[in-house]
């Protein structure tokens, strides 16, 4: 009788630290939402030239850009080995051992010939001043500047989203009688451990500039 009171009892204690652990998970996570959704984080200028009811069209200036070039050939495929990559580079994994400030949006171009994503470098960083990475497969380049059109959506990106929006983009552009060249991009601009107000983005680059 004894035994089985003082087994209840531990199983009780048991319950109640599992239950105050879990709170306090859920209260980390809480805290770590507001955090990231609030962070200052430096994301790429762009300057909106018009806007649409589906898209809209921006003009990118140039950028110096971190550029890792794989054999991937869909989002899952690319993002996690990618982004490993590229964060290692920016969190000392360079020559000079420095760590470069994070910024948005986090570029990925998947198509099936050679898929490749990219970190936008914070202003004031070129390619002169970078420190050099230690993985030798990251390529600082300068972007040129550029039109693009872009769709946005929400939540978590998978193949199947990045499809179904470049193909409404793609649509919408038609319409428009807009000509777009190369290939549909995604833009990503949330940590994965965001869990809401997550923004992503499909682009693609158009001949604005002939427009007058």
């Amino acid at each position: 009788m004894v035994w089985n009171i003082s087994k209840n009892i531990i199983q009780s204690n048991k319950i109640k630290i599992a239950l105050i652990e879990v709170s306090l998970l859920i209260i980390v996570l809480f805290i770590s939402q507001i955090y990231f959704t609030m962070a200052k984080t430096e994301t790429q200028p762009y300057q909106i030239i018009k806007t649409e009811k589906d898209f809209e069209i921006r003009h990118y200036p140039p950028a110096t850009m971190a550029t890792i070039l794989m054999a991937a050939k869909t989002y899952k495929e690319l993002s996690s080995p990618g982004f490993r990559k590229l964060a290692s580079f920016i969190f000392g994994g360079n020559h000079s051992k420095k760590n470069i400030p994070m910024t948005t949006p986090v570029h990925m171009d998947i198509n099936d010939l050679q898929s490749s994503m990219s970190f936008v470098m914070p202003g004031g960083y070129t390619k002169d001043n970078l420190p050099k990475p230690n993985d030798s497969s990251i390529i600082i380049n300068t972007t040129t500047d550029e039109y693009v059109a872009v769709v946005r959506f929400g939540g978590y990106a998978n193949d199947d989203k990045i499809k179904t929006y470049a193909a409404k983009l793609e649509t919408a552009l038609k319409a428009n009688e807009i000509e777009y060249h190369g290939n549909f991009r995604f833009l990503g601009f949330n940590a994965p451990y965001q869990f809401w107000k997550r923004k992503n983005e499909i682009i693609v680059s158009v001949f604005w500039s002939q427009k007058g």
